[in-house]
């Protein structure tokens, strides 16, 4: 291995580094605790170091967003597949999509923030979308655009069970929405929206 390759798989991994522990940090005490100042203490690393990876929090949060949009996809995908394995057919594999979302959002609620509530610089539905998001989309329609239902663009149609996914997660995470009930919430979305 040369010297520059070496150079370039330690700055890899130091980026790594960054990442994994601005989102630690985000899911033990909340974004407001990520600081370069502390980062750079975890990672044992100084601030300029810090610095020659990312400009400051807001590509750190675009980051961890990115990771998070490939994590939730592959899950999403993986849901999906192990639902078509069974005998549920189309309405079993988006109950298990939609199940899958609330999970990931339920289990990360640092990287969920980072993904949709925050600002991590990352553009959405535009030309210069970064592919883990588009990929991230990409897992839902997939499976959703088979109960679009005639007539209805599945692009669309993904949208507006993505932004009800969304706000399920949101409002439950918020307690505005009583405890106990998130099965019978994604039973009613999938049997009104989803057409079979």
């Amino acid at each position: 291995m040369s010297v520059q390759e070496r150079k370039q798989r330690e700055r890899a991994e130091r980026e790594r580094l960054i990442v994994a522990t601005a989102r630690e940090l985000a899911e033990e005490q909340g974004w407001d605790a990520v600081t370069t100042r502390r980062l750079a203490e975890r990672i044992e690393y100084s601030q300029p170091v810090l610095y020659s990876h990312f400009r400051g929090k807001r590509e750190i949060i675009g980051a961890v967003a990115l990771e998070g949009a490939a994590e939730l996809a592959a899950q999403l995908r993986a849901a999906s597949a192990g639902a078509a394995v069974s005998t549920e057919g189309a309405r079993g594999r988006v109950t298990a999509l939609a199940r899958a979302y609330l999970d990931f959002a339920e289990r990360n609620p640092a990287v969920y923030d980072a993904m949709f509530q925050l600002d991590g610089g990352l553009a959405f539905a535009a030309e210069d979308t970064p592919q883990a998001l588009k990929d991230g989309f990409a897992a839902l329609l997939e499976t959703l655009r088979d109960v679009a239902g005639e007539g209805v663009e599945p692009g669309l149609f993904t949208e507006v069970f993505w932004a009800s996914l969304h706000g399920l997660a949101t409002l439950t995470r918020a307690g505005r929405l009583p405890a106990g009930e998130a099965e019978r919430r994604v039973g009613l979305l999938v049997s009104r929206l989803a057409v079979v």
